[in-house]
């Protein structure tokens, strides 16, 4: 078991057991927090999927947002897991008064009619160009998503997805990561792309 602890945040909201359970399984330790100080003396930060883009309000509220933006800025490496992800850009249409941390460009829409709504289930990944976090990654790889909002594809997206249209399945810059789906529950391909944010030089 190695000794870093992967930091998972609790927003009271997030999947935070099936990340743990695979974070496990890849062999690192790994804590839930709700604490600020916790995070400020993190190693590694992971924001777990699932739940409402207002509750980036909560976590401003809690001191949790300005503990997570000032580890960004330390260098602290950082993976946004669906929701988590759309927090890294800067806002959403699904609580159009929450700010996002504004790190990647533009706002997350809802998905268009004529599809449905939320998105689940099984979708391939389409990479645009190399990544830390796709390293090893077979580039026709299926992965996990369950959303009705998607970020737009911005400067910083690595891997893209069709649904209706095309959106952000993944962005990575300099210490930040982020992916739409579940790596937790997408199987081998999802176990390697955890594995590589853990191992990740930043």
């Amino acid at each position: 078991m190695r000794r870093d602890v992967i930091t998972v945040v609790d927003y009271r909201a997030g999947n935070l057991a099936s990340v743990q359970k695979a974070l496990v399984h890849l062999g690192y330790n790994s804590g839930f927090t709700e604490d600020p100080d916790d995070v400020a003396r993190a190693s590694r930060i992971v924001l777990p999927g699932v739940g409402h883009f207002g509750t980036m309000a909560r976590l401003q509220k809690s001191g949790m947002r300005s503990a997570i933006e000032e580890a960004i800025a330390r260098g602290v490496p950082l993976l946004g897991i669906c929701l988590g992800m759309q927090w890294l850009f800067e806002g959403s249409a699904e609580a159009p008064h929450v700010s996002g941390l504004g790190l990647f460009k533009g706002c997350c829409e809802h998905f268009a009619l004529g599809v449905k709504v939320p998105h689940v289930g099984w979708n391939d990944l389409q990479p645009r160009g190399k990544s830390r976090l796709f390293t090893g990654v077979p580039h026709d790889g299926f992965v996990y998503y369950t959303h009705s909002y998607r970020a737009p594809v911005a400067d910083g997206v690595i891997a893209t997805t069709s649904y209706g249209e095309t959106f952000a399945a993944a962005v990575e810059r300099d210490n930040v990561f982020g992916v739409q789906f579940h790596p937790e529950k997408s199987g081998e391909v999802g176990l390697a792309i955890l594995k590589n944010f853990c191992e990740a030089s930043c």
